[in-house]
């Protein structure tokens, strides 16, 4: 294996490509990447919680430059030796190592929920950012991500989030939110959910937690997983029921 093509470890803290397994994840965080180029291209880009770095230089072959911010080391040490394309910094989310205004877009994925401090953070956002300048952040949502719960599911996460909730932050923030969207499984996966018991993730997650080793089928229909087999619906649209998605992908905007 070259350098290149090293894979950063996988703790579940956060998702990496190229781990047949973890696919699905993957794959539900890549589609995001793909629905926000256009609003990154010609522009100066912050992702803030850079993990592995493949959604940055994503946005890279778009931007006119992309910054990267991540706290784990390794995370960083990666991401510079992966994508020399990026600028990576380590630092603390809550103290962006960047000036006032200087960037035009703040990329945060599947990161928030991770935070102790999401006000400290929102505010960092709207103080890096040039004035019309957008925040993009993702997250799962609260209430089908751990259904029915006052605490995550998921150990490495703080406090999650509904779509109310997160609007509330940003607003309380100073940022107005122009739209919410949600991602859901399109008509492939819902196959897929009906064939493993109703749920194509909790088919997973049962055996992960259990160390049972995946059936041949299960494992090749998790390889098999596109960004494709997605959804991203607005929630201003009639049909849509935010409440319903897997996760919420906001776009909020400094005055």
């Amino acid at each position: 294996m070259t350098e290149s093509h090293e894979t950063l470890a996988l703790t579940g803290e956060r998702t990496v490509p190229g781990i047949p397994e973890e696919n699905y994840w993957f794959r539900r965080h890549e589609v995001a990447y793909a629905h926000i180029l256009d609003r990154c291209a010609g522009r100066e880009v912050l992702e803030a919680g850079s993990g592995e770095g493949y959604g940055a230089a994503m946005l890279a072959e778009v931007a006119r430059s992309v910054v990267c911010v991540d706290y784990d080391e390794s995370a960083v040490a990666h991401t510079r030796r992966r994508y020399p394309e990026l600028t990576v910094h380590r630092g603390n989310l809550i103290d962006l190592p960047l000036a006032d205004e200087s960037v035009d877009v703040v990329v945060n994925f599947q990161v928030i929920e991770h935070l102790w401090d999401q006000a400290g953070f929102i505010a960092e956002c709207r103080r890096v950012l040039r004035p019309g300048g957008v925040l993009l952040i993702s997250t799962p949502n609260r209430i089908t991500f751990s259904p029915g719960r006052d605490t995550p599911l998921n150990p490495f996460h703080t406090r999650e989030l509904d779509a109310a909730e997160l609007s509330e932050l940003l607003t309380d923030g100073g940022l107005d939110v122009e739209s919410t969207c949600g991602i859901y499984h399109a008509g492939s996966l819902r196959a897929l959910d009906a064939k493993w018991g109703g749920s194509i993730i909790d088919a997973q997650i049962v055996r992960a937690l259990a160390g049972e080793p995946w059936p041949a089928d299960l494992a090749a229909d998790v390889a098999r997983i596109a960004i494709g087999d997605f959804v991203i619906r607005d929630a201003r649209e009639s049909d849509t029921d935010i409440d319903a998605s897997l996760d919420l992908l906001t776009c909020a905007r400094r005055p």
